[in-house]
């Protein structure tokens, strides 16, 4: 059985008083309705201390919004896997699309992330996924391959087993537009032939492959009903304990 996951990314919103409260009003759903799914709340940095203490004993994990590529040393403003580590974090996000396409981030540097993710002993969710003209010229698959390759490939089946994937339609995250279920279900299905491809069929079995592009309540079970989606990433609708516990499945 692959993982499930929801993943609530709370990107840069949330100080550590609000994002305390946030996280405790989700322990309490999740205690009072539990899932059959993951659940990791990623909180901005500077909320992660409160988040982490706010979720301990329930059945909540913590994951942060990104990770330095280095281990240590003299880069201001980074922050290392073995600190994420050591604030309790298993999970950490690795090219999220506003990392590449408003920060600049590219597949070289995602890739040493991945990397280093790995080397601290985190779940790396890598996140791929086509923009809009990208998307109506055709190449929405060949971009996602594209992706997938520059960060996964020479990873050894080990240190794939810990890897999520996640497929962002670029196109469909805040714009108003949304991708159809087949849209979503499609780019799943070829990002899992691509993985056999890549590291063997039992590795495509294996990997979860999350769906993020603006999900809310009204769409997250349609969703989940699909085969090849195996959870979600969730941005603005986990801001809001009763938003983001109406997706998360029993």
């Amino acid at each position: 059985m692959r993982r499930r996951i929801v993943a609530g990314n709370w990107k840069m919103n949330k100080d550590h008083v609000e994002g305390a409260a946030l996280a405790r009003d989700i322990a309490a759903g999740l205690a009072a309705r539990p899932s059959s799914c993951e659940v990791v709340l990623i909180p901005p940095f500077t909320s992660l201390p409160a988040v982490r203490e706010a979720i301990r004993g329930s059945a909540a994990k913590a994951g942060a919004q990104d990770i330095s590529a280095e281990d240590e040393g003299a880069f201001t403003g980074e922050i290392s896997g073995r600190m994420l580590r050591a604030l309790g974090c298993e999970y950490v996000l690795v090219g999220h699309s506003e990392r590449r396409h408003i920060i600049g981030e590219g597949g070289a540097l995602l890739a040493r992330k991945l990397r280093a993710a790995l080397r601290s002993g985190l779940s790396p969710v890598y996140c791929v996924g086509e923009l809009l003209g990208e998307r109506e010229s055709g190449a929405a698959e060949e971009v996602v391959s594209r992706q997938i390759r520059e960060g996964c490939e020479g990873l050894s089946p080990a240190e794939f087993s810990r890897v999520v994937l996640a497929y962002e339609p670029v196109w469909a995250i805040g714009t108003g537009r949304t991708a159809t279920p087949k849209d979503a279900s499609d780019m799943h299905g070829a990002i899992r032939r691509l993985i056999g491809d890549l590291l063997g069929a039992e590795a495509a079995a294996e990997v979860p492959v999350l769906y993020g592009g603006s999900v809310k309540p009204e769409s997250a079970a349609g969703l989940l009903a699909d085969r090849e989606i195996d959870g979600l990433l969730v941005g603005g609708a986990s801001l809001a304990a009763d938003s983001f516990l109406a997706i998360v499945p029993r």
